[in-house]
């Protein structure tokens, strides 16, 4: 029996992973107990909308990671074994990886979905027309990342000021670093 509080449990999460991969037909892991897909990003849409159909109505999340300083990672087919991420299916590994995650509330169940994300061409499909919900956070990804989302109805920075250059969560954006500066302390006099 799935516990309803804290999602599935393991028994029923490795049942219904089975019935993901049998019905959406790509590479997927146990995540803490979330069945995780790995999906071609030119197949994005299709499954999304494959989960929408099948009561996946809510897109809780998108985010994304920059793997630059990570280390090497390869497809579960190749022989680079050094980084304890490797990516299974035939989607060589990318710089960056976008993250989401979905829920049907009527069988009380998440999806996690992971897309290779090419550092040449940072860019996916909008979930926008499909998951209105989630324009607030393909912003978020496009203001922090630098991953932009065709599509979408207004890509523009969320957090950042419109002037902003860069993108503060890349593993290569330069932070600098300002002096703070104390007032009426000992070493100002």
């Amino acid at each position: 029996m799935a516990d309803t509080t804290q999602g599935t449990a393991p028994d029923d999460a490795r049942e219904e992973m089975h019935e993901v991969r049998e019905r959406y037909g790509w590479p997927e892991i146990d995540s803490g107990g979330i069945p995780t897909v790995f999906v071609p990003r030119g197949q994005l849409l299709d499954v999304v909308r494959k989960l929408h159909a099948d009561g996946y109505l809510v897109c809780t999340d998108v985010t994304a990671v920059d793997y630059l300083t990570f280390g090497r990672r390869t497809s579960a087919e190749g022989d680079v074994r050094d980084a304890p991420r490797v990516i299974p299916g035939d989607e060589p590994p990318e710089r960056f990886e976008a993250v989401y995650h979905f829920a049907c509330h009527r069988d009380r169940t998440r999806v996690r979905l992971r897309v290779q994300v090419p550092e040449s061409d940072p860019t996916l499909p909008s979930l926008w027309e499909i998951h209105p919900g989630a324009e607030a956070a393909e912003r978020e990804v496009f203001d922090m990342f630098g991953i932009g989302f065709s599509g979408h109805p207004d890509l523009t920075r969320i957090l950042m000021p419109e002037d902003w250059i860069g993108y503060p969560l890349r593993k290569d954006y330069n932070s600098g670093r300002i002096p703070v500066q104390f007032k009426d302390t000992p070493a100002a006099r």
